[in-house]
C-alpha cells in the first residue's frame, strides 16, 4: 500500500496518504460485518482539498473511510488459456496490462466479438471447482466465476434456494462461445521445415540457372530469393533459416508507392546455403504431425487469405494442395475444393475452410500462421454451434491461486467460452491494495478522523470553510455503525460552528439527527438525500444494498421537520432503467411534499474506471441498452440536453404541486461569529475502536 512517501529520487511520485509506522490495527469483522476486514490506520490529514480540475461546487471535503463492501470477485485457474487479439492464445496468468484480447459487444439482436483492452490483471486465491463441457474441455474457476449460457449469466455454483440463491451452472446449461482452444503447435525443427515447405514452395523463388558467356565459357547462378508484403512471415522465414544453417541478406524488394506498400525481401546466392534451402524443403516420404501443421502455417501465410468469414488456400501445384488436403484430414478439418479459375494462362485452384468462425479459430491455433492480420474474428456472431453443454460442476475441495483480468468489454473469451470479469476500483487501486483479494473486503478506517479534525480546525491557517462530506463514499455506509467516526465528526465541527453538508443514501444519518439541530444552531448545516427512484424494480436492480427509497423520502421529511435545510438531489437518472418522466415525476413529488428545500435531477455520470464496470453490469443486466448508452455517453458525461429535461421535468411537477418552500430555519450564528472552543483538548474525543 502507498503507506509511505514516495521515493526521494521519483520527484513525481505521489505521496503517501498514510505513514507505515501509524497503522493501529488490523481485524476481521464478525456478526453483521462477517466478510470485511478493517484496516485502522491514522490518517496524516482529514480535510482534503479538492483538485481544481474537478467540476465540484465545493473546495474541500472529509472521508473517514475508502472501501466498499459491494462488490463481485471472479477468477479462473493460472492455466486458463485467454483468446488474444492476434488470434493466439495465452494462458490467463501471463496476461498482463494492456494487452488486447477478446471480449463481446452486444450490437442490436446479435452478440460479436470484438477486440477489448486488458486493464488490470491480478492474482487471488479462491476454491477451486472444475467444469467440465461436453467437447471435453475442463474450465477451473472459483465458485463466484460467471459463464454466458443460452440462458444469460450463470455463476459456477450456487443452491436452489435460500441465502446463497442465484443463478448457476446445471447440466441443462449450454455455454456460448467459440468451443475449446486447439494446441498451438510446439515450434520444433520438424515445424521449422515444414513451415520453410509451405512457405518457399508457395512463394519463393529458388534455383540454378546456367548462363554462357559470349567466349561460350558458362556459369551458373545459385539462387534462393523470397519476397512478401507482410514482414512478420518474412522475418519468421529467416529466423527459421538461420536456426537450421542458412545465412540470408534481407534487402528492399520494391519500394512504397501511393498505391502500394514497400515490399522487403530476403536472399543468398551460395552454392551451398541454396542447396541446404532446397534440402529443407524438401516432402518426407512420412511427413510428422508437426511438419504437417509447419507447411500448412508456410503455405497460408504465403497463398491463404481470410476475409469476409472465408478462410482460403489457393495455388496452381496440384502437389503442393494434396499436401493441404493431407494436413486438414489428419487433423479434422471439413475443406472443399472449389472450381479453378484462370489466372496468367494457369488454373488456380482454391481450397475452402468450412465451419464458421469456430473452425477458422480453431486452423489459427492448429498451425499458428506468423501473419495476425488474417486471424481476425472481430465483429463475427457468436453462434452456439460448439457441442459446449456442461457436463458436470466439481467442487474439488481445495483452494489454489487464481487471476483475474479486467477488460473494456466487461468480459473474456476463456478457453472458448464467454467469461464474466470484474472490475477494479480505482480507489482501493489507488492505495495499492490487491483488487482480485482485496477490494470487496478490506475496508480502510482512518481512526483519528476526529482527533485530526479538531487539530485542523483549530490551527490559525484554517480560514473556517464549508466542508462537504460523501464526496467518495458514504459517510454513513454500513461500518459507521461500528466506528461512528461520521457522528464524531458532526459533533466537532458544530463545536467549532464550522459549516457542513452531508450527501447519504443513507438513513442511519438519523441516528444523528440531535447532534445536526445542535449544530444547526451554530453554522450553516445542510443535508441532502441522494434518491435516484421510487420505482421498485429499479432500486432493487441497481442500488440493492441501499435503504429503500421510500425510507429515504421519510428521513427528508424528518430531518427538516426538526428545522434542518434538507434537499434531495434525483440522482443518478439512470437513462433506460429509471429516466422514464413518470418515474422522474413520482420521486420529485414525493420529495416536495416532504418539504425538500431543494430538489435538482442529475442524470448518470461515468468517469473512467466506473464506466467500464458500469458497462459491464449492464450488458448482462440489460443488454437491449448497450446501443442506447454506446450513443449517449461518448465521454463521461451525458449531453447537455438530457440534464436539462431533466431540470425542467423537476421544475414543472414543482409548479404543479406548489409544495417545494423552504423549511423554516433554526436561528444559528454567522460563521463570523463561531465560538471555537479556547480548549479544543477539554472537549470529549470520539473514541475509534468500539
Amino acid at each position: 500500500m502507498r503507506w509511505k512517501l514516495a521515493d526521494a529520487e521519483d520527484a513525481a511520485g505521489q505521496g503517501a496518504l498514510f505513514a507505515e509506522e501509524e497503522i493501529v490495527d488490523r481485524h476481521v469483522g464478525t456478526g453483521e460485518y462477517r466478510g470485511l476486514e478493517f484496516y485502522e490506520v491514522r490518517s496524516r490529514s482529514i480535510i482534503n482539498e479538492v483538485p481544481g480540475v474537478q467540476r465540484l461546487p465545493f473546495r474541500w471535503t472529509i472521508n473517514p473511510y475508502r472501501g466498499c463492501s459491494h462488490s463481485c470477485v471472479y477468477c479462473m485457474g493460472p492455466d486458463t488459456p485467454v483468446l488474444m487479439a492476434d488470434g493466439t492464445h495465452r494462458p490467463i496468468k501471463d496476461v498482463r496490462r494492456g494487452d488486447k484480447v477478446y471480449g463481446t459487444e452486444r450490437v442490436e439482436r446479435y452478440r460479436k466479438y470484438v477486440v477489448t483492452e486488458v486493464l488490470a490483471h491480478w492474482e487471488t486465491v479462491k476454491r477451486a471447482f472444475r467444469v467440465t463441457l461436453e467437447d471435453g474441455t475442463s474450465l477451473i474457476a472459483s465458485g463466484d466465476h460467471r459463464f454466458l449460457t443460452g440462458r444469460g449469466w450463470k455463476f459456477v455454483s450456487g443452491t436452489g434456494c435460500g441465502a446463497e440463491q442465484r443463478p448457476h451452472l446445471t447440466t441443462t446449461n449450454h455455454l456460448l462461445g467459440t468451443g475449446a482452444f486447439a494446441e498451438q503447435p510446439k515450434v520444433d525443427d520438424e515445424y521449422r521445415r515444414g513451415y520453410l515447405s509451405g512457405m518457399v514452395r508457395g512463394d519463393g523463388s529458388i534455383g540454378h540457372r546456367e548462363y554462357r558467356r559470349p567466349s561460350g565459357a558458362s556459369w551458373v547462378q545459385h539462387q534462393f530469393r523470397l519476397a512478401l508484403v507482410d514482414v512478420k512471415a518474412l522475418d519468421r522465414t529467416r529466423l527459421f533459416l538461420q536456426r537450421l544453417g542458412v545465412e540470408v541478406d534481407t534487402f528492399r524488394f520494391a519500394p512504397a508507392t501511393a498505391d502500394r506498400r514497400e515490399i522487403w525481401g530476403i536472399r543468398c546466392q551460395r552454392r551451398a546455403s541454396v542447396e541446404l534451402v532446397e534440402r529443407l524443403i524438401a516432402f518426407p516420404l512420412a511427413p510428422s504431425d508437426s511438419w504437417l501443421k509447419g507447411f500448412v502455417a508456410g503455405f497460408f501465410d504465403a497463398e491463404g487469405s481470410c476475409s469476409g468469414g472465408v478462410l482460403r488456400m489457393s495455388n496452381t501445384d496440384p502437389k503442393l494442395l494434396a499436401r493441404v488436403a493431407e494436413a486438414l484430414e489428419r487433423f479434422g478439418f471439413a475443406y472443399v475444393v472449389e472450381p479453378g479459375r484462370v489466372g496468367q494462362n494457369r488454373v488456380v485452384i482454391p481450397i475452402r475452410i468450412t465451419g464458421g468462425a469456430v473452425e477458422r479459430l480453431r486452423f489459427f491455433h492448429t498451425f499458428d500462421p506468423a501473419i495476425t492480420r488474417k486471424r481476425n474474428i472481430d465483429g463475427n456472431r457468436i453462434k452456439n454451434s460448439a457441442p459446449l453443454r456442461v457436463v458436470s460442476v466439481e467442487d474439488l475441495g481445495l483452494e489454489i491461486p487464481m487471476y483475474d483480468i479486467t477488460t473494456g468489454t466487461g468480459d473474456f473469451i476463456a478457453d472458448g467460452v464467454v467469461s464474466h470479469n470484474c472490475f477494479a476500483r480505482p480507489t482501493h487501486d489507488y492505495l495499492g491494495f490487491d483488487i482480485g483479494r482485496d477490494f470487496d473486503s478490506k475496508i480502510v478506517v482512518k481512526v483519528n478522523a476526529v482527533e485530526r479534525l479538531r487539530s485542523e480546525l483549530a490551527a490559525r491557517r484554517w480560514a473556517g470553510d464549508h466542508i462537504a462530506m460523501g464526496t467518495n463514499t458514504d459517510p454513513y455506509q454500513r461500518c459507521e455503525g461500528k466506528y461512528h467516526l461520521t457522528q464524531g465528526i458532526v459533533r466537532t465541527l458544530g463545536e467549532f460552528a464550522n459549516p457542513f453538508s452531508i450527501l447519504t443514501k443513507s438513513t442511519l444519518i438519523l441516528r444523528d439527527l440531535p447532534l445536526l439541530v445542535e449544530a444547526a444552531k451554530r453554522t450553516d448545516v445542510r443535508i441532502n438525500f441522494s434518491i435516484g427512484t421510487l420505482d421498485e424494480r429499479a432500486w432493487k436492480s441497481t442500488e440493492p444494498g441501499t435503504p429503500h427509497p421510500k425510507r429515504r423520502v421519510e428521513a427528508v421529511r424528518r430531518i427538516n421537520d426538526a428545522g434542518i435545510p434538507c434537499g434531495v438531489l434525483v440522482a443518478p437518472v439512470i437513462p433506460g432503467i429509471s429516466d422514464a418522466t413518470e418515474q422522474v415525476e413520482e420521486v420529485v413529488r414525493a420529495c416536495a411534499e416532504a418539504g425538500a428545500v431543494s430538489i435538482s435531477a442529475m442524470p448518470l455520470h461515468l468517469r473512467k474506471g466506473v464506466k467500464e464496470h458500469w458497462m459491464g453490469w449492464l450488458k448482462e443486466a440489460h443488454p437491449d441498452l448497450v446501443p442506447l448508452y454506446a450513443k449517449t455517453y461518448k465521454g463521461a458525461y451525458a449531453p447537455k440536453a438530457v440534464s436539462e429535461s431533466l431540470q425542467e421535468t423537476v421544475r414543472r411537477v414543482l409548479a404543479e404541486t406548489r409544495a417545494h418552500r423552504p423549511q423554516p430555519w433554526l436561528p444559528r450564528q454567522e460563521p463570523s461569529q463561531r465560538a471555537v472552543p479556547k480548549e479544543p483538548a477539554d472537549v470529549p474525543v470520539q473514541q475509534a475502536l468500539l
